[in-house]
């Protein structure tokens, strides 16, 4: 009887997970469920458009920032083994290791790549003359700018993790992906858990999709986020993976360690080395997790943007609970994260309410509109006397120099601020709805930043 109410729910839930594809327009995408040792998967729709083929469990997607929760594990084991210190400069074993302030590259520890406290931006764009290695890569850091002292506050950054990675070789002397494979992924049977373009093509995969200019779908080029054979971002978001092993992936994480890392070490993951403000991606970050409360439940999680593909993982530990769903569509984000939320939902009756923003101030609007930069992206705050906007676009001379496809601009969407002391906000419509952040300000009190994503633009104009 019981099997069967199991059977029933998870009916159900596929469902839900069916509508939801249907409504935000999905090709192709697969979701998994661990709860309390059971799993199911819910898979619709087609691995391509140009070339169906029906999407299963087995089906491999680009996981992107996911790969992150590995790259953390691998060097966690290192720590272990006595190879490796947290609280080390992370130029004990990247000796190499040039920066644009001298003294913030002799300062960066481990623990700061981990928990994204290094003050490093988010990342390189198309790095000039690649070679494609990860060492080419961390060559050219002294070109990326730092947003803040190290130490100092969390800024996502998936330069960061990059460079995390070539510790990984540095110390091993293997590659970082035979690092990565010979740690982790052999020893828990992930078998279709691969970096390089040669093993993805011989297994069934997901194609992303991103609108031409007619509007319409197409196959989106380069597979990932980066061009094939460079290696560069592997450490950061290069793992391509399938439900059946991502959920396998999250089952290590509820256990007890499986002779990988030791039980304390493994939960020792989940829990805050940093906060991590007014973001709807948690209240703050472990080591490779971000942690969200979900109702009062205590959560970990993290998810990926590659290129027309987007994959979220989520865990609640203490209801010995997973949720993952893989997208092959510049829709996947907001379909991903209604999935998440229908899964905790629909099985543990966990249910997130959004914040709502206070009434349009327009004296607290004109503060702070303006343009924020990172690297590769300009953010412009806007208001014309009746609402707040927030547009996003990829730098102008970085979108007309890739040859690679990118993401569109995020037309100007509503926002407002959130009750407090007025410097968080929420966007209220658009591809990012329901995305939170917060304003920076310097002493004087002036704005002189906004967050996004976990990722601090800086103010340049207004």
């Amino acid at each position: 009887m019981q099997q069967q109410h199991q059977q029933d729910r998870e009916d159900a839930f596929g469902a839900v997970v069916a509508r939801l594809a249907e409504e935000h327009g999905v090709p192709g995408a697969s979701v998994g469920i661990l709860n309390g040792g059971r799993t199911s998967f819910v898979n619709h729709g087609v691995t391509s458009l140009d070339h169906p083929r029906p999407v299963d469990e087995h089906t491999v997607f680009h996981l992107a920032s996911i790969s992150k929760t590995f790259t953390a594990t691998v060097l966690l084991r290192l720590v272990e083994e006595g190879k490796v210190e947290l609280d080390a400069p992370v130029r004990r074993y990247v000796p190499e290791l040039v920066l644009a302030d001298d003294g913030a590259a002799a300062r960066i520890t481990v623990l700061n790549l981990l928990n994204h406290t290094a003050g490093l931006d988010w990342n390189l764009v198309d790095p000039e003359g690649e070679d494609g290695s990860l060492a080419a890569f961390v060559a050219q850091l002294d070109r990326l700018p730092l947003v803040s002292e190290p130490g100092a506050r969390a800024s996502y950054s998936q330069a960061g993790y990059n460079l995390a990675g070539r510790i990984v070789e540095n110390v091993t002397g293997l590659t970082f992906e035979q690092a990565v494979a010979a740690t982790v992924l052999e020893p828990l049977g992930l078998t279709d858990t691969v970096f390089d373009a040669d093993d993805i093509m011989i297994r069934p995969f997901a194609t992303g999709h991103v609108h031409g200019e007619d509007g319409r779908p197409r196959a989106a080029r380069p597979w990932k986020a980066f061009r094939a054979g460079t290696r560069g971002n592997n450490p950061g978001g290069g793992v391509a993976s399938t439900t059946a092993d991502v959920l396998a992936w999250a089952r290590f994480h509820l256990g007890d360690g499986d002779g990988v890392l030791h039980t304390d070490t493994l939960h020792g993951m989940r829990e805050e080395t940093a906060p991590l403000r007014g973001s709807t991606l948690g209240d703050g970050f472990g080591l490779g997790w971000f942690r969200r409360p979900v109702d009062g439940v205590r959560t970990i999680g993290h998810g990926g943007s590659g290129n027309g593909q987007y994959a979220e993982l989520h865990l609640a530990p203490e209801h010995d609970f997973a949720v993952v769903a893989l997208a092959n569509s510049e829709e996947g984000y907001l379909f991903n994260q209604a999935v998440v939320r229908a899964a905790f939902e629909h099985f543990l009756g966990l249910v997130e309410k959004a914040p709502e923003p206070v009434p349009y101030d327009e004296s607290r609007a004109r503060e702070v509109a303006g343009r924020y930069e990172i690297d590769a992206m300009n953010l412009d705050i806007a208001t014309d006397g009746v609402r707040l906007t927030l547009a996003v676009e990829i730098k102008p001379e970085i979108r007309q120099a890739s040859d690679a496809d990118m993401p569109p601009d995020i037309a100007p969407a509503a926002m407002g601020f959130l009750p407090g002391d007025g410097d968080e906000y929420t966007l209220t419509d658009g591809t990012l709805a329901g995305q939170r952040g917060f304003f920076t300000r310097d002493t004087a009190g002036r704005v002189t930043g906004v967050d996004l994503g976990g990722r601090l633009f800086s103010r340049t104009t207004g």
